[in-house]
């Protein structure tokens, strides 16, 4: 059953980044500063609300279970899996992150405020890349992260450059503070014979085993993927929709 699930997660992602030139524009925050610019709310700003509205009950499920762009990054691992290590780069998107939403309350309040809803904002008939410039920007995008994959590791374009993570772990802290029930990953110490299969199989390059022996499995940059559920021997991993500690 376990190997089964992983099998269905990584189809599931694997078909939906197939259909990336599709529905790219709705991932692209540059799509949003231009409708805020016009006081328009689009089709990218509706979906990253609607995700940090999920962070709040599935953590960043969607990571794991609905990305395409994750998709490709687990195709890179057929050529070229390589774990993350040394120093921590989770930092960066945020510095990225943060001048972006200042500029988009910039550009909101020079609009003179949100004044319309198009969630088909600038995509002829729903489909993102149309013409032979949306084809290069398609291309590009591919390009940053097949190289990120290639030349840092595993997902890296998560953990840098993903302009709708810092959404979700917003939303996964906002979760934790009031503790409402959500999904999230539970474990059992005592059955834990630090074999280390969940750290080496995490998508996200996590210290899975240290999270089990510090009895913390809450973690910002986890994918509830669950890969280290389903390669564990002992069943020390589980899922859980509780409001955990």
């Amino acid at each position: 059953m376990t190997a089964t699930r992983q099998k269905v997660r990584k189809a599931i992602i694997f078909c939906l980044f197939l259909t990336f030139p599709v529905i790219m524009n709705y991932f692209s925050p540059a799509l949003i500063a231009m409708g805020a610019s016009e006081g328009v709310i689009n089709g990218s700003l509706l979906l990253f609300g609607l995700l940090f509205v999920s962070a709040l009950f599935l953590g960043r499920g969607f990571c794991g279970w609905v990305c395409p762009i994750g998709g490709l990054q687990e195709a890179c691992f057929m050529v070229k899996d390589k774990r993350l290590t040394g120093k921590k780069i989770d930092w960066i998107k945020w510095v990225m992150w943060g001048p972006w939403i200042g500029l988009l309350v910039f550009l909101v309040i020079k609009a003179g405020g949100f004044r319309s809803i198009m969630p088909l904002y600038l995509m002829e008939n729903g489909i993102s890349v149309y013409e032979p410039t949306g084809y290069i920007n398609f291309f590009l995008v591919l390009m940053v992260i097949v190289l990120l994959a290639f030349s840092v590791g595993r997902r890296t374009f998560c953990h840098t450059t993903c302009w709708i993570a810092p959404f979700m772990i917003l939303g996964r802290k906002l979760r934790n503070i009031f503790r409402w029930p959500s999904l999230r990953l539970k474990s059992e110490k005592e059955k834990c014979t630090s074999c280390m299969k969940c750290t080496k199989s995490c998508p996200m390059s996590l210290d899975v085993n240290d999270m089990v022996q510090r009895e913390k499995m809450e973690n910002a940059e986890c994918i509830l993927c669950g890969t280290c559920i389903d390669v564990c021997p002992e069943d020390v991993i589980s899922y859980s929709f509780s409001a955990g500690k």
